[in-house]
């Protein structure tokens, strides 16, 4: 039987505001303009123009991609979805570039490979995973000569090495139960109701989704 949160997604994607781009499904639950769903289509643009192997992975190996609430994370890979979804409020943000926003599609993109190739998201293989991810993320940004972002996602990757407790199923729940509390104030839920949600919130310790 569906559970409650799988239940919801359904009913989500059903009123989410679509289009197909090269058989990929690409979706909102923006209200109109839906400013976040032209930059996704932008981002994509910009691959397929620049990056025309990445792009053909994308479309190979993602069915979605969806622009809702995302807690704690910018995007994710949903395994559940076969989808990349993109926090509404990173993909709107002034401080988001259209390059930005195809870097982490690249991303995400390379978990839905990794994972069609029988690598899963395992607790103890997952700074592994972040760092090939990354490493794709990071050659679309050299291509674009994103040398800022460059050097950032270098950062990154030497972290994934050094700081693997950072991917653990404890912290990764730690993440998302503040980053839900945070998204449903952003959504306008009143205190008592997030009290009462928080407090009902299962505590499932090993994520559904990938980073």
């Amino acid at each position: 039987m569906p559970t409650a949160s799988s239940l919801f997604e359904k009913l989500s994607l059903w009123i989410s505001t679509s289009r197909e781009v090269d058989g990929l499904w690409v979706g909102t639950v923006e209200d109109s303009p839906y400013p976040g769903l032209r930059r996704v289509e932008q981002a994509l643009e910009l691959i397929k123009r620049t990056g025309r192997i990445q792009y053909a992975r994308i479309t190979r190996h993602l069915r979605r991609i969806w622009v809702n609430i995302v807690p704690a994370y910018d995007a994710c890979y949903r395994h559940a979805l076969n989808a990349c979804v993109f926090d509404e409020r990173f993909v709107v943000s002034k401080e988001t570039t259209v390059e930005r926003i195809a870097e982490v599609i690249i991303h995400e993109a390379t978990h839905a490979r990794l994972e069609d190739r029988g690598i899963s998201y395992d607790e103890k293989l997952r700074h592994r995973i972040e760092a090939i991810c990354l490493g794709r993320e990071l050659a679309f940004a050299r291509r674009l000569s994103d040398d800022t972002q460059s050097k950032e996602l270098e950062r990154t990757i030497d972290r994934c090495a050094v700081d693997q407790p950072y991917f653990s199923d404890k912290n990764f729940y730690e993440r998302h139960y503040q980053g839900s509390i945070d998204a449903l104030h952003f959504l306008g839920t009143p205190d008592w109701l997030v009290r009462v949600i928080v407090k009902l919130r299962p505590r499932k310790h090993s994520p559904d989704w990938q980073k």
